[in-house]
């Protein structure tokens, strides 16, 4: 059977579709300027000498040096564990939000939104003067006996993943408790009916049908813990040394734009293939999921 579309809804549709269009134009081009223009200088900055003269030396220099894997480890080390326990954290919790009541729900969601409320900055002093040697979780500890000296939880890769978990769990949170929220309690009561367990409900229901916040969140997780600085900056020490930190050590004692280029480029690559990856792990689980319901 053949359908016809009426040519005058056809162009009423197209002249709709180029009104949208128009309206986007500005901001399209604000995110040209604030984006893609700076990515491209960082791109032709990354083969400039000092001298202005073109060369892939900065990429040999960068790339043969062991203090980049370092702080490439180091910096899929924190993101990873920093993503691995908001998800621990921060699954549970949005779960008990969305299942309390409203007014309940509310109340607690502003108190998990309170270190958003805070500068940065001002949220990493903070732990640091909580974790430090004789901070107040050490004389806590030590003035109850539970450790016998202070416990060195500041200036190390403990303290950083300490401050950047506080940070990351809000941003987490937002999305899934979103997911978890819209979920018909319906589907959570028949599959109860049936006989489900707890453990099962969380699996079969819950679960899959919030999967697209929980990657969403660790999308949002990974990528600013990729890129972040004052929080190991700060807490670390000098001793946690990510790639952002070490663009900054570059030119700030170096002055080398060419190889703090050629390391900005290598933080978006990672940021880039983790996000591909990540795309793809979402659309295999939808997959799965789909096949299991159909089977």
């Amino acid at each position: 059977m053949t359908v016809t579309v009426d040519p005058a809804l056809a162009a009423d549709a197209r002249r709709e579709r180029r009104f949208f269009l128009s309206l986007s134009l500005p901001a399209l081009f604000i995110v040209g300027l604030a984006a893609i223009l700076p990515i491209l200088w960082i791109i032709r900055q990354s083969f400039l000498t000092t001298g202005g003269e073109y060369t892939v030396g900065n990429y040999a220099k960068v790339l043969s040096s062991g203090l980049t894997w370092s702080a490439l480890v180091t910096t899929l080390e924190l993101s990873l564990g920093t993503l691995a326990i908001c998800i621990l954290l921060g699954t549970p919790l949005a779960l008990a939000l969305a299942s309390a009541r409203p007014r309940v729900a509310n109340v607690l969601m502003a108190f998990v939104m309170l270190p958003l409320w805070t500068a940065i900055l001002v949220r990493t002093y903070g732990w640091l003067v909580l974790l430090r040697r004789d901070g107040l979780i050490n004389a806590a500890l030590t003035g109850s006996g539970l450790t016998a000296e202070p416990l060195p939880l500041v200036y190390n890769f403990t303290g950083t993943l300490i401050g950047m978990v506080h940070y990351m769990l809000p941003l987490f949170l937002l999305p899934v408790y979103a997911a978890m929220r819209d979920i018909d309690q319906n589907l959570i009561r028949a599959a109860a009916s049936m006989g489900a367990t707890l453990g099962q409900v969380m699996r079969t229901v819950i679960m899959p049908l919030s999967a697209g916040g929980i990657f969403s969140g660790s999308i949002i997780v990974l990528i600013y813990s990729i890129g972040f600085f004052i929080t190991p900056a700060v807490l670390g020490g000098g001793k946690v040394n990510p790639l952002s930190t070490r663009i900054e050590r570059t030119l700030s004692t170096f002055q080398d734009w060419g190889s703090a280029s050629v390391l900005g480029i290598l933080l978006l690559v990672l940021m880039a293939l983790i996000g591909v990856m990540l795309l793809a792990a979402r659309r295999l689980l939808a997959q799965n999921t789909v096949d299991a319901s159909h089977a």
